[in-house]
């Protein structure tokens, strides 16, 4: 075999052996968020269930992001010497416990506070798979390993809904939620069983470092906060969509049943395909302009979902996904290869203030809804997007 044969066989092996690594982290991703955003499927059935207002179950049902805000600052602050695998899989472990909870539940209060504990174990999960593929990845791979999990994170929306959707209009709400418990507890065995541990070396660079030191280096640097904002602003914006349009999907004229307001999220499988494209749209576009592009998109995607066409919306709904799935990816991306220390506190204040805004995202357009309508909804969100776009300016490509 000549060198360039060799040479090329390498190269082929190295793809392959990133591709299933990818695809594992993808896996990983789905088996963490799954029931972050599923239970949106059903809030149409949830409303019925406890007879609570529309905003009021929305804000319960995204309650799980004030839990995934209060661990992201809590891995950020504590988190530093931590095992990577053992706090991943202990976290979806626990996880399945609230899970099973949701189940069993009838007070509308206990549900909200289940879904923080969900929110809680769901965030420590997610904020050290992020940490642990800053560390075990190349400079060059992390971006594609990100957005390897943030195409997991996709899939968990599409096949989470459509999942909840299903199985609680033919088996009972009760059944969903012990359906997603056992998936919580299948992503525990297969972090255990995949997941190198984390060496002392690899956080060799954190250790000796005092609590605000930590927090100290992300916050003075210009770019994160960027990257901060944009991260509250993308997901204010979808919780702030996909949390409300399911009303207006069940309402006429589209008059959508629960089953079919489950296959509706068929939208986000666009979004499989495009997120693992992050990588490559940052290297052609830089992160600066790539976000602004897809939340562009995002906003195009919103103003579609004014009319009264199902095609049409489900179109507007697919560019929303597109657009904030990419734009999370190269936001993400840029966090980790700009924190060239403190790569975990970075990750855990992205991350508390992305679920912040999901939180707000819930809360403010829940009242807009109930109070003005779906079409000022529409117009805070896209302004929204505008803000984010116009932050975004702050970035530069990362240096290689």
């Amino acid at each position: 075999m000549t060198t360039s044969e060799q040479t090329e066989t390498a190269r082929l092996h190295t793809v392959a052996a990133d591709s299933w690594r990818f695809g594992l982290v993808a896996l990983i991703a789905f088996l963490t968020l799954v029931d972050l955003f599923a239970t949106q499927a059903i809030l149409p059935s949830l409303v019925i269930k406890f007879g609570v207002s529309r905003a009021t179950m929305g804000f319960a049902v995204n309650a799980s992001t004030f839990g995934m805000a209060v661990a992201g600052i809590a891995i950020a602050l504590f988190g530093r010497g931590i095992d990577r695998r053992n706090g991943i899989w202990i976290s979806l472990a626990i996880l399945a416990i609230p899970t099973t909870l949701l189940s069993q539940t009838d007070s509308i209060v206990v549900f909200a506070f289940l879904r923080v504990a969900q929110g809680l174990c769901m965030s420590t999960a997610f904020t050290l798979t992020m940490a642990y593929l800053a560390e075990h990845f190349s400079a060059r791979q992390t971006t594609s390993a990100l957005a390897a999990y943030v195409t997991g994170n996709v899939a968990s929306n599409f096949f989470g809904r459509l999942m909840s959707a299903a199985v609680a209009d033919t088996f009972g709400i009760s059944t969903n939620f012990l359906t997603f418990a056992a998936l919580n507890l299948f992503g525990a065995a297969l972090v255990w069983h995949t997941l190198q541990k984390t060496s002392a070396t690899t956080r060799a660079d954190t250790i000796g470092q005092t609590v605000r030191a930590s927090w100290k280096g992300p916050l003075e640097n210009a770019e994160l906060r960027a990257c901060f904002a944009i991260g509250f602003l993308i997901l204010f914006v979808f919780i702030g969509t996909f949390t409300y349009v399911n009303f207006q999907l069940v309402a006429p004229p589209l008059s959508l049943s629960p089953m079919a307001l489950g296959l509706i999220y068929f939208v986000f499988l666009p979004s499989m395909l495009t997120t693992p494209l992050a990588g490559r749209v940052t290297a052609g576009l830089g992160p600066r302009i790539g976000i602004g592009a897809t939340l562009a998109m995002a906003i195009a995607g919103l103003l579609l979902l004014l009319t009264t066409s199902l095609p049409i919306v489900l179109a507007g709904m697919a560019l929303v996904a597109m657009g904030t799935f990419l734009a999370q990816a190269i936001a993400t991306g840029h966090v980790s290869r700009t924190a060239s220390r403190d790569r975990t506190a970075a990750s855990g204040i992205y991350l508390a203030s992305y679920y912040a805004g999901g939180l707000a995202g819930s809360f403010v357009i829940g009242q807009i809804y109930d109070r003005v309508g779906w079409t000022a909804c529409v117009a805070v969100l896209a302004a929204f997007l505008a803000g984010a776009i116009a932050v975004a300016r702050v970035l530069q490509p990362s240096k290689t």
